[in-house]
């Protein structure tokens, strides 16, 4: 089996299970799929652009991980087909993973191979590269693997004035976490520029090239999950240790059965309670 083979089934959180006959009737392209994922889901974060205002209750959806969940969460608000758009209020809330996910999940379901990737946007704010997730799948025409960010609706392009194809990101627009790990390491980039609301620098960096390792291994954590070693304090960091594993995740197809003993490492393995840092609180992964 093939690196790009073992990315063309639907595992762990991104299985359908007893939520996979909502599949049938999904376009089969890789732009449609992710018009159907922005027809299901509202972003938390953006939702006052769509003219929205969260409910506690709405804003606890961003807390769901698998994809089974999200579909059960969709199909209980609304049993239309899922190609059926729901109004922005109507949609289930969460995160550029959980855009990702959902993503990934309907392109396995489909035999294309699709991971999710952990890393940073620089489309949503000058001169930052912002915490984000996007897909990348194989396409087999042009044999490469392309970066899609399916959370990028007409709205959206409009409001952070995206000028490239949001179904093939440019590798400078979406730098995977061991790419800007590199970068910041050799001094091309300043740590400070990398990462979300007021944590910035190389231990949010460090953070998100751990969570990129467990999503190639088909762990595809929220965001805010904090386990191993991650660490909200660069003097604490195994500079090393993120080193190789940045090297690893940056070029995955290089290195599959090293990125697959990485993950064995219990610094990097996910356990089964984690901490979430927007709860506060310990929280169970299944």
């Amino acid at each position: 089996m093939t690196t790009i083979d073992t990315y063309r089934t639907p595992v762990a959180m991104s299985d359908a299970g007893r939520q996979a006959r909502l599949f049938d009737g999904l376009p089969h392209d890789v732009g449609g799929l992710a018009q159907v994922v922005q027809g299901l889901m509202v972003h938390e974060h953006i939702a006052p652009a769509y003219g929205l205002t969260l409910s506690p209750e709405q804003h606890a959806q961003a807390h769901l991980r698998s994809v089974e969940k999200i579909l059960e969460t969709i199909a209980a608000q609304d049993g239309k087909p899922l190609p059926v758009a729901r109004p922005a209020g109507e949609r289930v809330v969460g995160v550029c993973r959980h855009f990702t996910l959902l993503h990934v999940a309907m392109l396995r379901a489909q035999g294309v191979a699709a991971r999710a990737r952990c890393g940073f946007g620089a489309y949503f704010q000058k001169d930052m590269f912002l915490d984000h997730w996007v897909t990348e799948y194989w396409n087999e025409g042009q044999k490469r693997w392309v970066l899609v960010d399916p959370q990028l609706d007409t709205r959206q392009r409009e409001l952070f004035n995206v000028t490239f194809d949001p179904l093939d990101v440019p590798r400078d627009q979406f730098l995977v976490a061991g790419e800007a790990w590199k970068l910041c390491r050799d001094g091309k980039a300043d740590p400070a520029a990398f990462g979300i609301l007021d944590m910035h620098g190389l231990w949010f960096i460090a953070g998100n090239v751990i969570r990129d390792v467990a999503a190639l291994n088909n762990h595809e954590m929220l965001p805010w999950d904090v386990w191993g070693a991650m660490t909200p304090k660069d003097a604490e960091l195994d500079l090393a240790f993120i080193d190789r594993l940045a090297e690893l995740s940056h070029a995955p197809d290089d290195h599959e059965g090293e990125l697959r003993a990485a993950y064995q490492d219990k610094r990097i393995t996910v356990p089964g309670t984690v901490f979430n840092a927007v709860l506060n609180c310990p929280d169970p992964v299944h």
